[in-house]
């Protein structure tokens, strides 16, 4: 590690197999954290290449645990994470909404690492047990529409840097990581990334792996369609801005989504916009989300058909039926 961390003081970036090769080694246990702290730090300071970000990508799905859903029609809705914005679960509340859409979602997350609230927490805090038990996660996925896949029960690389990043408290090249690595691999996915830049990395990536993904960033910084302001999207048609109004809705404001200070506060708002009782913002860019998560799956429909799906999804309980049913297959 030495060499390597020398190597990019000097600025020098790492070939893809170099940078698999560190991660193999992170995924093996051979550094420690101060090592593994030092090494995180220097993309914080400088972007991160294709090269690094592929050949981390390489060696993770190398050593992965492999899950085989028989090629299931499936999207996986995720958000890098590390945009300081410390909303509520918007992303994790969008797959129920799509799962009582009629849909299938396949979800990869975490615990927080630079938020109150991962994807983990909150649904830990409703009681739910992770498991890398395929025949299980296939029951959910199967009467839910939902399965979870927790992050570190299915990569080591991302099990052996989880006591650093939440030590770090920053976001880290990790956050670019995660959606890269559904171990399910679903050949659909709405990405929500904290940066114009990241937006055009992922955008080649899944040109290159030919998956349909829809990639969203709100300009003013969120890593998910917020209606706080306009927002950019990336999909195979191209890119396009977007204002809320366009779409129906109003602008909101930022402390309207706000997460709260505890995972238990950033619970409840989810509860609420399962139940139809959220305030107008948390429910608006829930929808929204869902909206485009609808329309990657089936591009068919008109972007207003897949708006009224998840608004009737919410108001029918069918997306708190769907979390209803996923806690209880996933608390036992």
């Amino acid at each position: 590690m030495k060499e390597l961390l020398y190597k990019m003081f000097e600025h020098k970036n790492l070939s893809r197999a170099e940078a698999r090769d560190v991660m193999l080694n992170i995924a093996d246990g051979m550094y420690n954290d101060a090592q593994l702290s030092a090494f995180m730090t220097v993309f914080l300071m400088r972007s991160i290449t294709t090269d690094e970000l592929t050949g981390f990508r390489d060696a993770i799905l190398e050593r992965r645990l492999p899950v085989d859903f028989d090629n299931v029609k499936a999207i996986d809705i995720v958000g890098t994470g590390g945009d300081g914005k410390n909303t509520f679960n918007i992303s994790t509340a969008t797959c129920f909404v799509v799962a009582g859409a009629g849909e299938k979602v396949i979800k990869h997350g975490n615990y927080g690492a630079s938020s109150v609230s991962g994807a983990s927490n909150v649904l830990e805090h409703h009681g739910v047990k992770f498991t890398a038990d395929v025949d299980r996660l296939r029951r959910s996925l199967d009467e839910s529409g939902v399965c979870y896949l927790h992050a570190p029960f299915f990569s080591p690389a991302l099990k052996s840097v989880a006591g650093v990043r939440k030590s770090l408290g920053v976001r880290t090249f990790f956050n670019m990581l995660g959606p890269l690595v559904n171990p399910v691999r679903p050949r659909h996915q709405l990405l929500g990334v904290y940066n114009l830049k990241l937006m055009r990395l992922y955008s080649y990536i899944a040109q290159n792996e030919g998956t349909a993904c829809t990639i969203v960033h709100s300009l003013d910084g969120y890593d998910e369609i917020s209606l706080t302001s306009p927002f950019k999207v990336s999909d195979t048609e191209g890119q396009r801005i977007f204002t809320p109004e366009e779409l129906g809705y109003t602008t909101h404001s930022q402390h309207e989504i706000y997460g709260g200070d505890t995972v238990a506060e950033a619970a409840g708002i989810f509860d609420r916009v399962l139940s139809g009782t959220s305030n107008a913002a948390q429910r608006d860019c829930v929808t929204a989300n869902a909206a485009f998560a609808l329309v990657t799956l089936d591009p068919s429909q008109s972007l207003a058909e897949a708006r009224s799906r998840a608004e009737e999804s919410i108001d029918s309980g069918r997306a708190l039926a769907a979390f209803r049913k996923f806690t209880e297959l996933n608390s036992l």
